[in-house]
C-alpha cells in the first residue's frame, strides 16, 4: 500500500521542521511545505497531497479560511488546522472552512497521528459515499424517473429535481406537504392511488405500484407509474417510505391507440360494426328502461360508388369515402354516432328524436352535403346516397333487428333510383306510391302553374331600407294548401321538374320587379335562386337575355344566386356564364358561403359581385367565437375584392348590430321581415 503524502503549511519554520519529522517517523511522505497562502495553493496544485496540514493563520493576504475553501473546492483534499489557540472564535473558524479537524499547538504525536488516520478514512468514505449517490443519481437520470422520498413520522415529502420537472414545476414551486402531491392526481383517480398506498402500508401487499393521472403545471393531465417501499421499525411501524415516479404518458397512449383501433374503422377513423353494434344495444336498454325516450337508426349506403373504384381506382374510391365520412359527421350531433360497417356502407345512431321528422330532416341534411362537388383526380364528383331509416319501436330487442330493418329500408330507397331516404315499416309499399303520387301531382302543378311566389326584402343595413328581395317558391296544393319548398323540391330535381320550375320562378321575378321599378323604386332588384340543372342549362343566358327582354326590367335589376358547389362543378364553364351575364348587367351571388369546401381557394376566379353568407353563421353570432371571427374574415375579404356581403337568417337584434359594426352592406332574414306576398312588398316600398 503506498504511504500517505502530507503538504505542511506552516509559516512558523522551527515548527514546521517538528512536525514534519514526526509525520516522516509515523510512515508519511512529505509532499511538500509553504509558508503562505499563495504558495501553499500554487504547490497543493503540483503536488496534489492526500492531506494538508495548515496553520489556520497562516500569513499572507489570505486567511487560512480563504486557502481551506478554495483547496476543497478545486482538490477535494482534506485540510487539518493547526493552531496555538482553542477558542471559540479559532472552532467557528474550522467549521466554517470545512476542515476536518483542529490540532492544538504543542500538540501531542498519538493525538496527531490519529487525527490524520480519521481524517482520512473519513475522506476516502465521504468521497466513497459521493461516488455511490453520484452512481445512483446517474442512474436515476437514465432511468428518467423522478424519486420521492416520504417521512411518514413528520408527514414531509423530498421530490427529487426530476421529480418536479416531470410535472413542470421549478424546484421551490411544490411544498414538502403530500397533500401538495395528492391534488395534482385527477379526481377519478385519487381513490385508486390511496387505496394502493393503505394497502401498502398496511402491510397487504408487498410494495406500492400504480398507474394514475396527475396533473402538470400547465393544466394538462399526463399518466405516471409511481412504485414505492416502506421502512419500517423494530415493531414493524413505518416510518419511512421512497419510491420513483416515471411517465408513461406515451405509453398509455399507444395502449389507449390500439384499443381504439380494434372497434374502429382505419381509413375513416369512424367506430366500426362491433362498436356500432355495442351502442345501439346500450341505447336500446336504456329505451327500455324509459319508454317515451326515442331513437333513430340509419343505414346509408353510397350510390354508384362501384363507378368511381372501377373507373378511377381504389385510391380515388378511399379518397371518397373518407370525403363522406367527414360530411356525414358534419351533419350530426356529437352525442350520436356514425360507423363506417364496410365498403361504402355506414350508419348512424340518432340518439334522441322527438319523432320520424327529426331523422328526416338529418337525412336531407346528409343528402345536401353529399351533394357538395368533389374532386377525385382531374374529375368533379356529386356523390348521392340511399338512406334507410328504422325508428324504435317496443317490438325491438336487439340491436341487430334495428340495423337489419334500416338496411331494408335502404334497399327500398336504392330500388326506387337512389339519393333519397326511406322510412321502415310494413307498408313501405304504400310509401313508395305515395312518393309516386306526389311525382304525378307535381308534374301537373308545373302544368298549371299552380306556384306562388312570396318575397323576402333585403335591407340595407346603412339605410334600414328595403333595397332587392330574394324570390321564393311555394307551391299552392289544391288539397294540402301552401307547401313550403322542402316539401316538394328534393322531387322536383330528381324528376328534372326543377328547369321548368325554376323557369317559371325567374320569369316571374323579373316581371314583378319591372312593376316594383315603375312603381317609384327604379333600383329595386330582386334575387333569383338558379339550380344546378338550371345553372348547367347551355341556353342559360340566351334565357335570361329573352325574359329581360320581354319584361322590360334591365339586367341590374336582376341578381342570380347559385351555390358553391354548383359554381365549382365546372369552374371554366361558371366564369364563362358568369361573364356572359355580367354583360346583360346580371349580378351573379355566390349564395350560402361558407358551407362549402372549396370555395375560398377559386373565389379570385370567379367574376361575383355578390357574396351571401350562410344563415349558419349568423346563428352562432354572440354564441360561437371561432364563427364570429370567421364572418370578419368573410366580410373582410369580400371588401378586398370588391364584393357585396348580404348575410341571410337575421333574426336577433344582437346579430344585426354585429353585422352593422363588421359593416356588412345588406340583411335579410325573419327579424326584419318574413318573406311575404309581392302586394305587401309594395305596400312596405311605400
Amino acid at each position: 500500500m503506498d504511504k500517505e503524502r502530507i503538504f505542511i503549511a506552516e509559516d512558523n519554520h522551527a515548527t514546521a521542521r517538528e512536525i514534519a519529522s514526526r509525520l516522516e517517523s509515523m510512515g508519511y511522505i512529505i509532499a511538500g511545505q509553504a509558508d503562505d497562502g499563495e504558495s501553499t495553493i500554487q504547490k497543493v496544485e503540483e503536488t496534489r497531497p492526500d492531506l494538508i496540514l495548515m496553520e489556520i493563520n497562516l500569513k499572507g493576504h489570505l486567511t487560512g479560511m480563504d486557502i481551506a475553501r478554495h483547496i476543497t473546492t478545486a482538490f477535494d483534499i482534506p485540510i487539518i488546522f493547526i493552531s496555538a489557540h482553542a477558542d471559540t472564535l479559532t472552532i467557528e473558524a474550522t467549521k466554517q472552512a470545512q476542515a476536518y479537524g483542529l490540532v492544538i499547538k504543542p500538540f501531542d504525536a498519538q493525538d496527531l497521528k490519529t487525527k490524520i488516520v480519521m481524517t482520512l478514512y473519513k475522506h476516502a468514505m465521504t468521497r466513497k459515499l459521493r461516488e455511490s449517490e453520484e452512481r445512483y443519481a446517474l442512474a436515476v437520470r437514465a432511468a428518467n424517473d423522478g424519486i420521492w422520498d416520504w417521512n411518514l413520522t413528520q408527514n414531509e415529502i423530498y421530490y427529487s429535481t426530476r421529480w418536479k420537472e416531470m410535472l413542470g414545476f421549478k424546484e421551490d414551486e411544490i411544498g414538502a406537504n403530500p397533500n401538495e402531491w395528492f391534488k395534482l392526481i385527477h379526481p377519478d383517480d385519487q381513490k385508486l392511488v390511496q387505496a394502493s398506498l393503505v394497502s401498502h402500508l398496511k402491510g397487504v401487499t408487498p410494495h406500492f405500484e400504480c398507474e394514475y393521472r396527475v396533473r402538470h403545471s400547465n393544466g394538462k393531465y399526463m399518466w405516471v407509474l409511481s412504485r414505492g417501499l416502506v421502512v419500517r421499525d423494530s415493531k414493524g411501524n413505518a416510518y419511512r417510505m421512497a419510491g420513483s415516479q416515471s411517465d408513461i404518458t406515451a405509453r398509455k397512449l399507444a395502449e389507449q391507440q390500439l384499443a381504439h383501433d380494434a372497434v374502429h374503422d382505419a381509413l375513416t377513423g369512424l367506430p366500426n360494426r362491433v362498436l356500432f353494434l355495442d351502442r345501439l344495444q346500450n341505447r336500446l336498454e336504456r329505451t327500455k328502461r324509459n319508454p317515451d325516450s326515442l331513437f333513430a337508426v340509419m343505414f346509408i349506403d353510397l350510390d354508384r360508388f362501384k363507378v368511381v373504384n372501377d373507373s378511377l381506382g381504389h385510391s380515388y374510391g378511399d379518397q371518397l369515402l373518407i370525403t363522406v365520412a367527414h360530411r356525414l359527421k358534419h351533419c350530426l350531433r356529437p352525442e350520436d354516432t356514425i360507423s363506417r360497417l364496410s365498403g361504402d356502407e355506414f350508419a348512424i345512431l340518432l340518439d334522441v328524436v322527438k319523432d320520424v321528422n327529426d331523422a328526416r330532416r338529418v337525412a336531407d341534411r346528409i343528402k345536401g352535403q353529399l351533394r357538395t362537388t368533389t374532386i377525385l383526380g382531374a374529375v368533379e364528383r356529386s356523390p348521392s346516397a340511399s338512406i334507410g331509416i328504422a325508428m324504435f319501436n317496443k317490438g325491438y330487442s336487439t340491436a341487430g333487428e334495428l340495423l337489419r330493418d334500416a338496411d331494408s329500408a335502404m334497399y327500398y330507397a336504392k330500388a326506387l333510383g337512389g339519393n333519397q331516404h326511406q322510412l321502415f315499416d310494413t307498408a313501405m309499399h304504400t310509401s313508395a306510391v305515395e312518393l309516386i303520387r306526389l311525382e304525378g301531382e307535381l308534374k301537373r302543378a308545373a302544368e298549371r302553374k299552380e306556384w306562388v311566389i312570396h318575397y323576402q326584402p333585403v335591407v340595407s343595413v346603412e339605410t334600414g331600407k328595403p333595397i332587392g328581395a330574394e324570390a321564393l317558391i311555394r307551391w299552392m296544393h289544391p288539397h294540402r294548401g301552401l307547401l313550403p319548398p322542402q316539401e316538394f323540391i328534393h322531387v322536383a330535381e330528381e324528376t328534372g321538374l326543377i328547369v321548368p320550375i325554376g323557369e317559371y320562378v325567374l320569369r316571374a321575378a323579373c316581371e314583378q320587379a319591372a312593376v316594383w321599378r315603375r312603381s317609384g323604386n327604379p333600383k329595386f332588384w330582386v334575387s333569383v335562386n338558379i339550380s344546378a340543372r338550371q345553372f348547367q342549362n347551355k341556353d342559360l343566358v340566351g334565357q335570361v337575355a329573352e325574359i329581360l327582354a320581354a319584361t322590360g326590367l334591365p339586367g341590374e335589376g336582376l341578381r342570380l344566386e347559385i351555390t358553391e358547389s354548383t359554381a365549382i362543378r365546372d369552374r371554366e364553364y361558371t366564369v364563362r356564364v358568369m361573364n356572359d351575364l355580367g354583360a346583360l348587367g346580371v349580378h351573379t351571388s355566390l349564395d350560402d358561403f361558407g358551407t362549402g369546401y372549396s370555395s375560398l381557394s377559386y373565389l379570385k376566379q370567379f367574376p361575383l359581385k355578390v357574396l351571401k353568407i350562410d344563415q349558419s353563421f349568423i346563428q352562432d353570432i354572440r354564441l360561437n367565437p371561432k364563427n364570429e371571427n370567421l364572418i370578419k374574415a368573410i366580410i373582410s375579404m369580400a371588401r378586398s375584392l370588391g364584393l357585396e356581403v348580404v348575410a341571410e337568417g337575421v333574426e336577433k337584434d344582437e346579430q344585426l348590430e354585429f353585422l352593422r359594426t363588421e359593416l356588412c352592406d345588406n340583411v335579410q332574414g325573419f327579424l326584419l321581415s318574413h318573406p311575404i306576398p309581392a302586394e305587401e312588398l309594395l305596400k312596405l316600398l311605400g
